[in-house]
């Protein structure tokens, strides 16, 4: 028997049981959808969050104040305290004192209700300068951003982010209308782009969601307060990717020194860029692929499992054939190859079309669910590789089996 004869009887085999080789197949095929849809997930999961932090800025760094403790001894978490000052943003911004820092952007917020006519829409309204636009990597839609000007002047005016300007005017034109924010009557100078929500601590729930004032507005006309210099976060652009440990070093020792603390364990203030939030989200879903991989890969045993009842079961029914197969002088290794093939074309077929559902599963699923599935061509690949070589490896030993028959004694089974 050569090998394209062995490869027809093998395939023949296969067909002359159709039924109980679709259940076979249909095990493996759920196997490999769901390793490919769990691994979808999971990259996708990283690279969204992966875009999410990057639309907070680039080579962002973000200090927050400290913790703060009552009079009554009771401790706040971090960011409750107002250790941080304009003064430390100014002094950060120099470049004698931290060359590696491009842009520093103070920040000041509060949540307030918007008003438009009979409209109100509750949001972030954050103080800032007009570095903030460059520091989160923002662009405008229509107006312009709040300017210098603006600030020394303690102008009312204000920029909408696209949620919010959607919220309050609908489809009518923002720009040039006056909306109220704690009172106070302010001028619509703008609309931010839209860039979606984030995953940050240190950010709003959508970035979207707020309307940026300029930061002398906020602090002495909109949230008022005993200290009027104090501010919620600095935002720090280091000048490059390469430069943001050295920005981080250079923020860290020019407030420590301001803020007199000798002891860096003890300091008022903390430090935290956006490598470290995306490596700590990214650790976490990666986790999370490798456990759900790990299950579905037990449908992939099951499906193998399943090969090697149905080789078992052919085998068993087939002795008289095989018999007599080596009675005309089939060889061993050719009832073997015989056998191997059936198993193989299994797997291969499993495996094909558990590639062809879970594709269609990627596309499909991100409209029903909300969280995207990014194909992984590797992971693919491999899937259908698993598929194949489960559908060998547990043929070897139902072939192995019927490679051992002797002629005799199969020949007198019934």
């Amino acid at each position: 028997m050569n090998l394209r004869e062995t490869f027809r009887a093998g395939i023949e085999g296969v067909f002359s049981h159709r039924l109980r080789s679709a259940l076979t197949v249909l095990g493996i095929m759920i196997g490999i959808t769901a390793v490919i849809l769990t691994v979808g997930l999971g990259e996708g999961a990283q690279q969204q969050v992966g875009s999410e932090i990057t639309a907070l800025g680039s080579n962002l760094l973000t200090v927050s104040p400290g913790s703060s403790t009552s009079t009554s001894g009771v401790r706040g978490g971090f960011g409750s305290a107002s250790t941080l000052t304009t003064g430390d943003a100014a002094a950060l911004g120099s470049k004698v004192v931290a060359p590696d820092i491009k842009v520093v952007a103070p920040v000041t917020t509060s949540e307030e209700e918007v008003v438009f006519g009979t409209t109100n829409w509750t949001t972030s309204v954050v103080g800032t300068l007009p570095t903030w636009l460059t520091v989160r990597g923002r662009t405008m839609t229509e107006g312009r951003f709040i300017s210098t000007h603006d600030v020394s002047s303690r102008a009312n005016v204000v920029v909408l982010g696209s949620t919010t300007a959607e919220e309050l005017f609908r489809f009518r034109d923002p720009v040039g209308q006056s909306v109220t924010i704690n009172g106070l009557p302010m001028s619509v100078i703008g609309v931010l782009n839209t860039v979606g929500s984030s995953g940050s601590s240190s950010a709003t729930s959508s970035q979207d969601d707020q309307a940026i004032v300029p930061l002398t507005t906020a602090s002495s006309r909109l949230f008022g307060g005993l200290t009027r210099n104090t501010v919620s976060q600095i935002l720090i652009q280091a000048t490059s990717g390469s430069d943001l440990s050295g920005a981080y070093q250079e923020a860290d020792a020019e407030l420590l020194q301001l803020h007199g603390i000798t002891n860096p364990t003890a300091a008022d203030f903390s430090i935290e860029s956006e490598q470290q939030v995306l490596s700590t989200a990214t650790s976490v879903d990666k986790t999370l692929t490798v456990l759900l991989a790990g299950i579905a890969a037990i449908s992939l045993l099951v499906g193998g499992i399943g090969v090697m009842n149905i080789m078992l079961v052919s085998v068993t029914e087939r002795i008289r054939e095989i018999g007599l197969r080596k009675a005309l002088g089939a060889t061993p290794a050719a009832i073997r190859r015989q056998f191997l093939v059936e198993a193989s074309v299994l797997g291969s077929v499993g495996g094909l079309l558990g590639a062809g559902l879970g594709l269609i599963g990627a596309v499909v699923l991100p409209h029903f669910i909300s969280d995207p599935i990014a194909v992984s061509p590797v992971a693919t690949v491999i899937a259908i590789a698993v598929a194949i070589g489960i559908g060998i490896g547990f043929g070897v030993y139902p072939a192995t089996r019927a490679a051992r028959l002797a002629p005799i004694d199969a020949l007198r089974s019934e």
